[in-house]
């Protein structure tokens, strides 16, 4: 220890030697020869030197930038006004789980839970999803009736696509209504809900895929698929709208170990989709009529698209028997949708924005009964927002529109006309501030004046006060529009409602500007 002591006394030295030649502008050659010496001893301390690292964030990880936040925010507000346009509450619960509150929930998707270090205490896991914990504290807190959403990060050991919105730390903005009501009224608010939400965010056509798992449930039963394979053989047909189905069927077939007859009979139904007419078809299919889960989904979703139709959203539906969402604890309805623009082709390269399904959700009427001591279920349908896969596409249209993204709502800016006035400005940024209007002011004393309107300019705020000697000896103030340039002078003891006034003229000018667009 003391010989390390010593030689890194000897590296701060012939460091600090490398410096002053530096500063002394001293010859290439003796900076050189003086830099060999300190990597030499630098060289000496081993492993118990100083180690280099790369800075950057774990894989499936990302950091945000103000102007991407800005997005973000947005995003989040658009969709919680639509949560709470439906009447809904929110909670949080923790971060992680008792691992066992997770095993056994999410069928071949469990292998992405990520198991916390046992560190002697209890065993632990990272929430995969807000489904699952939101039906642990309905059983935990005894509630049998609940309209809520959830938004928080949960955590996947899965293999990211940055570009398509896949990380392994990401946003779930959860929609759920949990309570005994009558067969597909909660179920098509929630269809509702997403065509809102994607409709107000402007990213092009959409459709929204339906389907039951009963129906599907009964259509493997008569296509002759044994009954321990139902769930395995869901999560394989779950992979139709990223592959081929013969990809798929060689899937079921190899490694599920299905019969290829079975599945060339699942093959002939999952290529079906439509609307009420395909209810009308299915119900005369002498197979499938067979199984009376087929008979309970398809009598489901004849009602669903009733009231989707009443709810004025039917031409969003596609009710598609292919879609089968591999999450074991569904029971009734599910949903998926899909942009049209960025849909996923199958065997198509990851490069490019595509996304893959933007929202999905069904019923699942069992889980909370799971974690009752009693059995006691509570009937529960929901949906979720993808929203990191509705950011990626976000994202990418402002970089390719080249679109200035505001990230402060800052509405004036105090500006001194000439050197001495900083006293003044902290007492206007006072006055502004206490009637909550947002305001800001250079932090430097004695700012130029062209430094800080072009500091308005570039940071998109509307208006700044300028002040001058003569403005506090009148007892007035300088209004100046950023991107009209105008100016005006009012009286200081009416300042705060002329802002107010311009603010809401400015506002309303940029609204019609839109509306325009």
């Amino acid at each position: 220890m003391a010989d390390d002591a010593k030689l890194k006394e000897e590296i701060k030295l012939q460091g600090e030697k490398v410096r002053q030649l530096k500063a002394e502008k001293a010859s290439k050659d003796a900076i050189t020869e003086e830099v060999a010496k300190l990597l030499e001893l630098k060289a000496q301390l081993g492993e118990d030197g100083p180690k280099k690292f790369t800075l950057k964030t774990p894989k499936g990880t990302r950091d945000y930038s103000p102007q991407q936040m800005a997005i973000r925010e947005g995003v989040f507000k658009t969709i919680v006004e639509c949560f709470k346009r439906h009447g809904a509450e929110t909670i949080d619960t923790p971060v992680f789980e008792l691992k066992e509150t997770l095993t056994g929930k999410y069928g071949e998707d469990s292998k992405l839970i990520y198991d916390l270090a046992d560190q002697g205490g209890e065993l632990l896991s990272l929430r995969y999803d807000l489904t699952v914990p939101f039906a642990r504290y309905l059983a935990m807190s005894k509630i049998s009736n609940i309209k809520r959403y959830h938004i928080a990060r949960v955590y996947r050991r899965d293999n990211p696509a940055m570009t398509r919105g896949r990380f392994r730390e990401f946003f779930q903005c959860d929609f759920d209504i949990a309570g005994q009501y009558d067969a597909m009224i909660p179920d098509s608010e929630c269809v509702k809900i997403v065509v809102e939400i994607l409709q107000s965010l402007n990213l092009g056509d959409f459709v929204i895929k339906v389907n039951h798992r009963k129906l599907l449930d009964g259509m493997f039963a008569a296509c002759g698929v044994p009954d321990e394979k139902f769930r395995s053989i869901c999560s394989a047909v779950d992979k139709l709208d990223k592959t081929f189905w013969e990809d798929v069927k060689a899937e079921m077939v190899d490694e599920k170990g299905l019969d290829p007859e079975v599945a060339d009979r699942i093959g002939h139904y999952v290529k079906f989709n439509g609307g009420p007419e395909l209810v009308d078809q299915l119900l005369k299919d002498e197979f499938l009529c067979k199984q009376k889960s087929s008979i309970e989904g398809l009598e489901d979703m004849k009602l669903l698209l009733r009231y989707c139709e009443l709810y004025g959203v039917l031409d969003k539906v596609s009710f598609d028997l292919s879609l089968a969402r591999g999450l074991d604890y569904y029971t009734g309805v599910i949903y998926e949708s899909v942009l049209k623009s960025y849909a996923c082709t199958p065997g198509a390269s990851e490069d490019g924005v595509s996304v893959g399904s933007v929202a999905g959700g069904g019923r699942y009427d069992g889980l909370v009964g799971m974690f009752d001591p009693k059995g006691k279920k509570v009937p529960c349908v929901g949906v979720s927002i993808g929203i990191e896969r509705l950011f990626s596409i976000m994202e990418a249209r402002a970089q390719a529109a080249h679109l200035k993204t505001r990230t402060t709502e800052t509405e004036v800016f105090v500006v001194s006309a000439h050197k001495g006035l900083v006293e003044e400005r902290m007492k206007l940024c006072k006055d502004l501030w206490d009637a909550d209007i947002k305001a800001e002011q250079s932090y430097k004393k004695n700012p130029k004046p062209l430094d800080q309107f072009q500091y308005c300019e570039n940071t998109g705020i509307p208006l700044c006060l300028v002040l001058g000697q003569s403005e506090i000896d009148s007892g007035v103030v300088k209004i100046r529009n950023t991107q009209t340039r105008e100016e005006r002078l009012v009286p200081r003891n009416t300042l705060k409602e002329e802002l107010r006034q311009e603010l809401s003229r400015i506002k309303a000018g940029k609204s019609e500007g839109n509306v325009a667009t």
